[in-house]
């Protein structure tokens, strides 16, 4: 998956702007879908991991999340990348007017989503996850702003109904897995009583 990655930021930037002809709305829509299925696989192993500690095959699924992670981003990342390519002066700059990050349209969300791609992609590897030591975590959160904010953009904005169904799936299964580990942290904590019976 990294290596697929790297290929997709190594060509589809280029594809897009050699070649636009080639990018109906429906392979657009078809490269945010599969962009959204492989981030909805990346918040969805987890909680999963968490709430069936039993199963012994979903738990190594959790190495696959990274892999997941950075494609997903790869993708949404190539499209910003073709953006700076071709309007480089003028990117950059509406980054600082109220307009790119007002409510209309939900374009706070859309913003908000591209922001967090490129920080998670940026600091998906070692390096970055020696550098940044405890706030490493804190920036890998961003996952979340990035499911979520591009998921409901897609269904309110696009109406399509499947990053709808993502986002309960998710919601539910980070509930019930916060339930399981709250459970668990309560069974590790709460004091052990035991009653010692004398006999005379």
């Amino acid at each position: 998956m990294l290596t697929l990655s790297i290929v997709i930021l190594s060509t589809l930037p280029s594809a897009l702007i050699l070649v636009p002809e080639r990018f109906t709305d429906t392979t657009y829509l078809l490269l945010y879908g599969v962009a959204h299925l492989t981030l909805f696989l990346v918040m969805l192993i987890r909680p999963l991991a968490d709430i069936f500690r039993g199963v012994v095959w979903i738990r190594p699924l959790v190495i696959l999340r990274k892999g997941f992670g950075v494609f997903s981003a790869s993708i949404v990342v190539s499209f910003l990348i073709a953006k700076i390519i071709t309007n480089d002066s003028g990117y950059f700059s509406i980054y600082l007017t109220p307009a790119y990050w007002s409510l209309e349209n939900l374009a706070l969300l859309a913003h908000l989503a591209d922001l967090s791609a490129i920080l998670l992609l940026i600091t998906s590897n070692n390096l970055s996850k020696l550098l940044l030591g405890r706030n490493w975590k804190r920036i890998q959160r961003l996952s979340y702003v990035y499911f979520y904010g591009s998921a409901l953009y897609v269904f309110l904005i696009l109406n399509e109904t499947i990053p709808l169904y993502y986002l309960i799936i998710v919601t539910i299964v980070t509930y019930l897995a916060w339930l399981r580990n709250h459970a668990v942290i309560l069974q590790t904590n709460s004091p052990k009583i035991t009653i010692n019976n004398e006999t005379n």
